[in-house]
């Protein structure tokens, strides 16, 4: 597979769209399929779509149910529900993953981390892919230090020209990856 992955002083960096397949392995695995069959639905759905990443595709989106069933099939993984119920949580999943994605020109080109709001974005040709206030393309982290800073939402929003609204959410964005951590 041909990736975007590297390691900087110890630290590993992805790419864009890498992270997108991550996010996909998450969801179905968290599904209850099991890693060997996710890996051969991921090397079916390279043939399928012909793209290393087919998970953060425009064809993906469509087609991702039937590529699931399959290469689960041809994994042999016996694990899973009927096939009609496995039809049932691919959909669910594939539609509820690509919720806070938005696609250009047959991939991933934002991703909306923050519940699907559009007020968060994570864009790659943006802010060097750092999650920002989408209409502002002021990084979330630097909004949330500025409130703690400031000692206002109000303060921060005047400092850097944003709605408050816009701060708020960086505040809670930050706050969250806080919590995960």
């Amino acid at each position: 597979m041909v990736s975007q992955w590297s390691i900087i002083d110890n630290h590993l960096e992805i790419g864009f769209r890498d992270l997108i397949e991550l996010r996909f392995v998450k969801a179905f695995t968290g599904a209850g399929v099991g890693l060997l069959a996710v890996r051969n639905c991921i090397e079916y759905a390279r043939e399928c779509v012909n793209d290393e990443r087919p998970f953060s595709t425009r064809r993906f989106q469509t087609d991702g149910r039937t590529i699931f069933l399959e290469g689960i099939e041809r994994s042999g993984e016996t694990k899973l529900l009927d096939l009609k119920r496995r039809q049932y949580v691919f959909r669910q999943v594939i539609e509820r993953t690509f919720k806070d994605l938005d696609i250009e020109d047959d991939a991933v080109a934002r991703w909306r981390p923050f519940n699907g709001k559009q007020s968060i974005v994570v864009d790659p040709h943006r802010s060097f892919g750092q999650p920002i206030a989408s209409k502002y393309g002021v990084p979330t982290a630097a909004l949330a230090q500025a409130v703690e800073a400031e000692g206002s939402v109000e303060k921060a929003a005047r400092l850097f020209e944003v709605s408050a609204t816009a701060v708020r959410d960086a505040m809670k964005f930050e706050e969250s990856l806080q919590s995960a951590a």
